[in-house]
């Protein structure tokens, strides 16, 4: 399987952490960042290996924005990122 390079990122919630892969929507948690990562780890292990063998792997990466160049997907850069506020 080809490296892929993912953008994670850790919430405390309560008691426990949560750590998020925005770029794939999957998330995990654990008691402390270094459990909720490796837990994150094992999730997205398991939902691309599923994709792989499904057939859907590229489609599903190509779907949120991942390029192939050579044996690594790579996020695409966004052209601006920024955060803005609105009225709710």
């Amino acid at each position: 399987m080809p490296i892929i390079t993912l953008e994670v990122k850790v919430f405390k919630e309560g008691d426990v952490y949560v750590a998020l892969c925005p770029g794939l929507n999957v998330s995990s948690f654990g008691d402390d960042i270094e459990n909720a990562k490796r837990s994150l780890r094992e999730a997205l292990e398991a939902f691309l290996e599923e994709c792989e063998a499904m057939g859907t792997l590229e489609e599903v990466l190509e779907e949120v924005g991942f390029i192939k160049e050579k044996d690594r997907w790579l996020l695409e850069e966004p052209t601006i990122e920024e955060k803005i506020a609105v009225s709710c």
